[in-house]
């Protein structure tokens, strides 16, 4: 891994007094915006590992406290050392994550500061280019990071969201298209998301590949309205059913049904049919609601003509001198 070329507190974008939390959504934010499968730009794999490394270092609590204090030399510095700052007290100043390291060049001072058995060699190496250990920044361990959470969109019918089960979809990425068997639960509604662990970004070194999530979205459908859980759907009617009263069919995402029309309903009546509506795996149901929706023929024949100027010649029925309430019915 490349070695960090600025301050880790910088390459996050948090300040020093960052909680967990924030270097957490910080280096999520970072990761997903210069990981190599997504960012093809030149320089964005370095940015990556800068990002990784800084992440390795500030997410751990004991290796964040040895940088606040040591800076870029909290590698080389032993576990466990609780002597002075390389370059404080007669040696100058040094603040934990700056980038000053000051030599010893035999005279009295760091032996007298407590800084025996302390391998300068190996500490300017980190620093200079010369000896280091391991194949991490700063001659340190290898960094190993988990791997950034992804999302994708993933387009359902309303009949498969409303069934469930399980179905292989493919998905273009930068590597190319990659297919995932998905387990869709029963009702499941748009906007939620389908977590596949495991199948999200690479991690560094050892680091486990982060999740992917799959956001559901409800294709439009040409029957079918859906919101939340409820599902509208036209009940078209002939005149003399929404006059008289009928049973009439209507197909549902569960299959038909039948709903009964009472007699006098206008269109636009909402007729509820609890519990029709999509599944929900943690309560009830929601509802279907067939709406009325009268709807006479286009080119009736004579006979039916000569009934309805029958029928015109003899009610007084004004459609347009009526209240229309709520739920399309006359008041």
């Amino acid at each position: 891994m490349a070695t960090t070329t600025g301050d880790y507190y910088e390459v996050l974008g948090v300040n020093r007094s960052a909680s967990q939390q924030d270097i957490q959504r910080a280096y999520r934010k970072l990761a997903r915006r210069y990981h190599p499968d997504i960012n093809k730009d030149p320089g964005a794999e370095d940015r990556f590992k800068q990002i990784n490394e800084a992440y390795e270092v500030l997410s751990d609590e004991k290796k964040r406290a040895r940088y606040d204090r040591f800076g870029e030399a909290w590698r080389q510095v032993p576990e466990g050392y609780d002597g002075p700052v390389p370059g404080a007290g007669p040696f100058g100043g040094n603040s934990g994550g700056g980038r000053r390291v000051y030599v010893n060049t035999g005279g009295p001072g760091f032996g007298d500061a407590g800084f025996a058995g302390v391998d300068f060699e190996d500490l300017l190496g980190g620093l200079f280019g010369g000896r280091t250990t391991g194949t991490g920044g700063f001659g340190g361990p290898r960094v190993s990071a988990p791997g950034a959470d992804t999302e994708a969109e993933m387009a359902l019918s309303v009949e498969d969201a409303y069934a469930g089960g399980r179905r292989r979809i493919t998905l273009q990425t930068a590597a190319g298209p990659r297919s995932y068997e998905v387990s869709i639960p029963a009702g499941v509604a748009d906007g939620q998301r389908i977590r596949l662990a495991g199948q999200g970004a690479s991690g560094v070194g050892d680091g486990a590949r982060g999740d992917l999530y799959l956001v559901v979205r409800l294709a439009p459908h040409s029957r079918y309205r859906v919101n939340g859980r409820d599902i509208t759907v036209d009940l078209l009617v002939a005149p003399w059913e929404a006059a008289l009263g009928a049973s009439v069919p209507v197909e549902t995402p569960g299959g038909p049904v039948q709903v009964q029309v009472p007699g006098g309903s206008s269109s636009g009546r909402r007729l509820r049919l609890r519990g029709r509506g999509m599944p929900n795996p943690k309560g009830p149901a929601g509802d279907l609601y067939a709406e009325v929706k009268i709807v006479v023929p286009a080119q009736p024949s004579d006979a039916e003509r000569q009934l309805w100027q029958q029928l015109a010649a003899t009610s007084g029925f004004d459609p347009r001198g009526q209240r229309v309430g709520a739920e399309g019915g006359r008041r």
